[in-house]
């Protein structure tokens, strides 16, 4: 990709940095401030929104399943005989390490453990003992659903719709433009695309320093109640962007391929992963030969991790290898989210071109605050809590706009008389 010096989009561009660079600076200023008032929103949210969070997330899984499974599986991203840019090996890299990668590395042990052993009294409303073998299954049921099909449902659902809308319909490459479905032209002008636009960058660049602050509380856990909620709060946070994302690196696929390599593939990842190592951990813990659930209830929700790799053979090879591949997965998100950003603040920014660097390195490191920060200083729980808070934040942000893309998806897909012109039969090709 090519770099270009493109006008910036000022208008979306400062009131994001004035949110985004004050919550960093407040942090620093004033964190405990900054802790309650996002513990305030948290609270408000998901307990007056919780049962629309999960409706979203089924209707946003059905919906997936249509595209997958009808004709419109057919349409190929920027017409019959657009060719593709990646092949599918490195297409489906990108999208995992452009994901939830790092959610995986952190929560696989944990999440399991946190169910099992009820710390946070996630049983108790099902009437279920914990440390039983129905606890057990409960765990691991509970962390399929949350980490699974029902995410990448939503990141590909954002995803194929901005890839439609961009290459199909030529519309601007930004969130609003997804919406024109619904509200017209008029959404992309004026201060709507400006309103909306601008949520959808606070809403990843919170969820994206909640994601990372988690991320850096596991980390610094080894060198020294509404957990489903939150994972939704979470992945709609993403969503948006997410789906920018996405689209940019799908150009020359048809909408069938991009929801297997962009839903299929990694829901199917995340069902490996946390079978091997949520039953293992589990396992090690019904036989005494782990305490994971006490090193969590000690130290914190993403402290279970490292009880467990004690115990792995080679461990003292395998716990630095974990570190890195950490680092290695906060590095890659951080690019691709403050790259996204910037594209979003960049006037006439194209799936072919990189925005302004100094713009990235902006992003980069005001997320980088928000999430240190709220680790260091962000509650209880080595910080987790505040990230929790931060993340839910960032989700109840932009579930109106997300579920105004849901409805978008619907109606362009299903009952737009201009996308039957798209459903054809073509030939996969790939760029020399």
């Amino acid at each position: 990709m090519k770099h270009e010096n493109k006008p910036i989009r000022w208008d979306v561009f400062i009131p994001c940095f004035v949110v985004i660079g004050g919550a960093a600076l407040l942090g620093i200023v004033n964190n405990s401030w900054l802790a309650s008032v996002t513990y305030t929103m948290f609270d408000w949210s998901l307990s007056t929104f919780g049962w629309l969070y999960q409706i979203v997330a089924m209707v946003t899984l059905l919906l997936a399943a249509l595209l997958l499974f009808t004709k419109v599986g057919k349409i190929r991203f920027g017409g019959p005989e657009a060719k593709a840019k990646h092949s599918f090996g490195s297409w489906f890299a990108m999208t995992l390490t452009g994901g939830i990668a790092t959610g995986l590395i952190t929560y696989g042990v944990n999440e399991v453990l946190i169910y099992y052993g009820n710390i946070y009294g996630e049983l108790d409303g099902y009437g279920i003992t914990p440390l039983t073998q129905e606890a057990e299954l409960f765990a691991m049921g509970r962390c399929f659903y949350n980490w699974t099909f029902i995410p990448y449902a939503m990141y590909a659902l954002s995803g194929v719709l901005i890839a439609y809308m961009y290459f199909n319909r030529k519309k601007q490459l930004s969130v609003a433009a997804s919406l024109t479905p619904i509200f017209g032209e008029k959404v992309t002008q004026g201060i709507w695309v400006v309103l909306v636009d601008v949520l959808s960058v606070l809403a990843i660049a919170l969820g994206l320093a909640s994601s990372l602050g988690a991320g850096l509380a596991l980390i610094g856990s080894a060198l020294v109640t509404w957990w489903t909620m939150y994972d939704w709060a979470i992945w709609i946070a993403y969503a948006p962007l997410m789906g920018i994302f996405f689209a940019i690196i799908a150009y020359g696929r048809t909408v069938r391929q991009f929801l297997i390599v962009n839903w299929i593939l990694p829901a199917s990842f995340g069902f490996v992963w946390f079978s091997v190592w949520g039953s293992t951990a589990l396992e090690w813990q019904k036989s005494g030969s782990a305490d994971i659930i006490s090193a969590i209830q000690a130290g914190g929700a993403t402290t279970g991790l490292w009880e467990f790799l004690k115990n792995v053979p080679l461990g003292m090879i395998i716990i630095p290898v974990i570190i890195l591949a950490l680092i290695a997965a906060f590095s890659t998100t951080a690019d691709t989210m403050s790259t996204t950003i910037a594209a979003l603040c960049t006037k006439g920014a194209r799936h072919d071109e990189e925005p302004a660097i100094w713009q990235k390195i902006i992003w980069g490191v005001s997320i980088g605050v928000i999430a240190c920060v709220m680790v260091a200083f962000g509650g209880g729980a080595q910080g987790v809590d505040g990230v929790k808070y931060l993340a839910a934040c960032g989700g109840f942000v932009v579930l109106v706009v997300f579920i105004f893309q849901v409805a978008a998806a619907f109606k362009v897909f299903f009952f737009d008389p201009e996308t039957k012109k798209d459903i054809v039969d073509s030939v996969d090709q790939i760029e020399a």
